[in-house]
């Protein structure tokens, strides 16, 4: 291929058809399960077709079958068990060095966060008050096993919608969750944390591995393991502290993913996909030698954002090691601003300057919905965004190829 793939992050806005039922299955309302799941499959099979008609070469589901980009796993995971949480909706974000510094910011951004959840579930006040004082809190009571029959459904999901489109199953991901980033799990069981990590790692290996033996790639969605740095902080404990928590975290992830093809795996890290001053995320020099730890052919990391864009420079001086390409975010959840196509492919080219122009390809810093329930930003934007990111990169693709570049 002589262009700049085009992908993106993972995580899209669910229609609202879909999230009728995702709203009932969270209020523990009837709904219909056969309706569901033919609902379900529609919404990937358009969700995949759209991304294809954008421009879009390595698609996904859009996360249609999953109400939350970490809690999914634990639906699926048995061992675990939630606990009511009375003290509301922020008592489950991560503390940090960030909320402390401006606490009123964050006010006024969790409550625009609350009212965007109700305009998208139709829930009332009074019923999004109950959702946010009845988040669960999860913990681990017993060895963990993993049910395939999940997986199975999201798999057989985007294999039909891949066929309607005409589109190379090769050429498609399905975003799954680190162990660093299972968060809001507390571990009653295991004797030691490293015990409790490489269990969750069997357990992930299992959804890993039947991802690629269905032919598609995986990507694995790790926000966790930068942010978490000043989550650590935040707490009085060191960087040398945060370091070993991570270093463990990362050997996990390739327990993980033992036994699995590199060039079929992305890794995806960002620093939180919250709306927010972001003034206390880690330098990403610091943490680049983890990341690139990972036994992965590509790395998707956030770098268009205005608080990270500079960091495209620590290439530079770090060495991206022989056949592992760049996915870097070239445009952003972080503004409802739609990035210039001219933008795009400036930061794509100074990129492939630096790395090779056939190892760079285009994506976006994180998902354009945290969960099915939280947007960043409108969906109107969101194909926007997309658009934009596609021509970026056919843009980007005539300069470094000329009038090689593919069409």
């Amino acid at each position: 291929m002589e262009r700049i793939p085009v992908t993106h992050a993972g995580s899209l806005i669910r229609p609202k058809e879909l999230l009728s039922f995702l709203s009932a299955k969270d209020y523990g309302q009837p709904y219909d399960e056969a309706a569901y799941e033919a609902e379900l499959s529609e919404a990937v099979s358009d969700i995949v077709r759209k991304q294809v008609e954008t421009g879009v070469d390595i698609v996904d589901d859009g996360e249609m079958g999953k109400s939350n980009w970490i809690t999914y796993l634990y639906e699926r995971t048995s061992g675990l068990e939630s606990r009511p949480m009375e003290q509301g909706l922020s008592s489950i974000l991560p503390a940090s060095r960030d909320r402390q510094a401006f606490p009123g910011a964050y006010a006024a951004l969790d409550s625009l966060d609350e009212a965007a959840t109700r305009s998208s579930t139709g829930a009332s006040a009074e019923e999004e008050q109950l959702r946010a004082g009845g988040w669960s809190a999860w913990f681990c009571t017993g060895p963990l096993g993993y049910d395939r029959a999940a997986i199975d459904r999201d798999l057989g999901n985007l294999k039909a919608a891949l066929a309607a489109a005409g589109h190379d199953l090769s050429q498609a991901f399905l975003p799954v969750v680190a162990p660093a980033s299972a968060y809001w799990l507390t571990n009653e069981y295991y004797a030691t944390d490293e015990e409790f990590v490489y269990a969750l790692a069997e357990v992930l290996h299992e959804e890993y591995k039947a991802i690629v033996e269905a032919g598609l790639l995986l990507q694995v969605d790790d926000a966790v393991l930068m942010h978490e740095a000043d989550t650590m902080l935040s707490r009085g404990q060191s960087w040398e502290d945060y370091r070993k928590w991570a270093q463990l975290r990362v050997e996990g992830l390739n327990h993980a993913l033992r036994g699995l093809p590199q060039d079929r795996v992305r890794y995806h890290v960002c620093f939180g996909s919250w709306h927010g001053p972001h003034a206390f995320d880690p330098p990403l020099r610091d943490s680049i030698d983890l990341v690139l730890q990972v036994n992965a052919g590509a790395y998707a990391i956030e770098q268009a954002n205005p608080r990270h864009e500079h960091e495209w420079r620590i290439w530079e001086d770090v060495t991206l090691p022989e056949g592992k390409q760049l996915i870097p975010g070239v445009v952003t959840h972080h503004t409802n601003v739609v990035e210039h196509p001219e933008l795009v492919a400036q930061r794509l080219v100074r990129l492939a300057n630096l790395v090779g122009r056939d190892r760079v390809q285009a994506g976006t810093d994180c998902g354009f919905a945290q969960g099915a329930f939280v947007r960043r930003v409108h969906e109107e934007i969101q194909w926007a965004k997309l658009a934009s990111l596609a021509e970026g990169a056919r843009i980007a693709s005539r300069e470094l190829w000329g009038e090689k570049a593919d069409a």
